[in-house]
């Protein structure tokens, strides 16, 4: 017995699963990939576990809230989070409000070019090129989604304080309209998905926003409420999933949820799966690279969900855990949706 009570594994009981060399069997679907690579290692074997993990929650009559930082959308992801949205294989989606700018200049019919990491910036700047790593971006582009905005904010109720998720639903309904092709926004108001932006001042819509004319019309924000919204729906769900595609404000902001539930004394015994995918470490003490585990000792997550982390950049693991889960038909036809309600539970 170990100084802890708990008796000493055998090295027969350890050494029980031997790794499989992972067998190449030509036009395989993407998801028996998945499925094989669990007998790999290292960060192989996180991206099988992260698509097991995401289909327990699908079967599990689960809240699953995504997580969406980083320049996902001009990286080419937007249509994967859509799709998503779209099929209901996420429920609520946090993101920055870069990502959901980019969507909306793309849905307007507007584009992120190639480029290269090691282009001339001075160069880009004086022909008002605007660079993220090796994607571009037409600046004078950005500054007409800015003007759309504007226009969409002189809409606006000016006489009380709109949530986030208000905001976007309001600017997805506008945006299929008039939408060159469907997107993010789009797809979640039509699928009554809501989209919080905890950290909607830092972004685009915070710059266009404020450039606008007082005197004509002033835009406010209730964030606690946004805050408290989310507490209610992690509490009145059976349970709760997360999953992060990198870190910063939209994970602390999912995470939290849970504690301000407790905080205010509603039912919540933090996230029941956790799926993160990250290039960060914890060393450095960030929130994007700081782990599940470490989660627990704030209540945020549940003692004995399934927890994974995937290192790997999320532009690959992304179309991979996307296409696996598009082949999983019967278990999205099949899937029980949990409800969205937004009153507190007791009525408080």
């Amino acid at each position: 017995m170990r100084g802890n009570g708990q008796r000493r594994p055998t090295k027969r009981e350890i050494l029980q699963a031997p790794t499989t060399p992972f067998e190449v069997i030509p036009a395989d679907r993407v998801s028996r990939i998945l499925e094989r690579m669990e007998g790999i290692s290292f960060q192989g074997r996180q991206l099988a576990h992260a698509f097991r993990v995401w289909k327990q929650m699908l079967r599990d009559e689960t809240l699953i809230l995504f997580g969406l930082a980083g320049a996902m959308v001009p990286a080419g992801m937007r249509r994967i989070v859509a799709f998503l949205i779209e099929n209901r294989l996420i429920d609520c989606l946090v993101s920055t409000g870069a990502n959901l700018f980019h969507d909306l200049h793309e849905s307007l019919g507007f584009y992120h070019y190639l480029g290269h990491p090691d282009a001339d910036d001075t160069l880009l700047r004086d022909e008002k090129i605007d660079r993220i790593y090796d994607t571009f971006a037409d600046d004078l582009e950005f500054q007409r989604v800015d003007a759309f905005i504007r226009e969409f904010a002189e809409e606006l109720p000016a006489d009380r304080a709109l949530t986030t998720r208000e905001f976007f639903s309001r600017l997805g309904q506008k945006l299929t309209k008039v939408a060159k092709e469907p997107g993010i926004l789009t797809s979640a108001w039509q699928r009554g998905v809501p989209i919080y932006c905890p950290a909607i001042g830092d972004s685009s819509y915070g710059i266009a926003l404020s450039s606008m004319d007082p005197q004509r019309s002033r835009v406010f924000f209730d964030v606690i409420a946004d805050v408290r919204e989310l507490a209610i729906l992690v509490s009145r769900a059976k349970k709760t999933g997360i999953i992060f595609v990198g870190g910063g404000t939209p994970k602390n902001f999912i995470q939290q949820a849970e504690v301000t539930a407790q905080i205010i004394g509603w039912p919540a015994e933090g996230h029941h799966y956790a799926v993160q995918i990250t290039t960060d470490v914890p060393q450095w003490g960030g929130l994007s690279g700081c782990t599940f585990s470490e989660s627990h000792s704030w209540g945020k997550i549940h003692r004995t969900a399934p927890k994974v982390a995937v290192h790997v950049d999320a532009t690959i693991a992304l179309p991979f855990l996307a296409t696996a889960l598009a082949e999983q038909e019967e278990l999205i036809r099949g899937r029980k949706l949990p409800e969205l309600r937004f009153e507190p539970p007791g009525g408080q």
